[in-house]
């Protein structure tokens, strides 16, 4: 990778309705006053930075579930998956990771499989790092079948600034791990609801990175990783 590369990556296509607005914005605010173009100038780099699309080198293992989002793991706790998924009312161990609006908002698949379900819910947009923003906020859930028929359901849940989640994936639709499926604008968080029996490997506080950071292993059969704050 080039030193250009480093910092300069892909637009999701979604960011060309949004750029071109605040360059144009700021080429008026230069008219008006120059100090305000070039706070123009910072938001609409900052623009292209939240709708940049890098490339990601995903884990060729059908057994590790993957983080859906870039962001940091927020809450790790027992839960019910949305009662829309129509996956029971036994609590899933459930790994939520937080964006914060500097944080890559393209999601990522966490396994390969069939899509089975997608359900949509309207609701409020409290902050997402709070445990009620799941069960509160806007939110779109996924249910995803692995090829051995393992179920992970991943959930797309509207922040305090989000009003939008879009969805890119279709019910039936086949993709693999690390595929992109989806976007939320603006600040937000996601949803990973583990198979029974499944421990994560991810701890409080920790940095992912989607489609490449494993939260946890099909196989395995070790306890959750404690780690420590340095």
């Amino acid at each position: 990778m080039t030193m250009l590369g480093t910092f300069l990556k892909p637009m999701h296509p979604e960011g060309w309705r949004f750029v071109p607005v605040f360059a144009a914005v700021t080429l008026v605010l230069f008219w008006l006053w120059e100090p305000l173009g070039w706070l123009g100038v910072g938001l609409t780099i900052w623009c292209y930075y939240f709708f940049r699309d890098p490339v990601r080198s995903v884990p060729q293992d059908e057994s590790l579930i993957l983080s859906p989002a870039d962001g940091v793991i927020s809450l790790i706790e027992p839960a019910v998956p949305p009662a829309e998924l129509g996956m029971g009312p036994q609590p899933l161990l459930r790994v939520s990771v937080f964006m914060s609006v500097f944080n890559c908002h393209v999601n990522r698949m966490p396994v390969g499989g069939t899509i089975q379900t997608i359900a949509y819910r309207p609701g409020t947009f409290v902050n997402a790092s709070l445990d009620k923003a799941s069960e509160d906020n806007e939110r779109n859930a996924l249910l995803i079948q692995t090829p051995d028929g393992t179920k992970v359901a991943v959930v797309q849940i509207a922040g305090l600034v989000a009003r939008r989640i879009l969805c890119f994936a279709k019910p039936g639709q086949a993709l693999r791990a690390g595929d992109r499926f989806g976007l939320i604008r603006f600040g937000s968080r996601l949803d990973v609801y583990l198979p029974p029996g499944v421990a994560p490997m991810v701890a409080l506080g920790q940095t992912m990175i989607a489609g490449e950071t494993v939260i946890a292993d099909l196989r395995s059969e070790a306890a959750a990783r404690p780690a420590r704050s340095t």
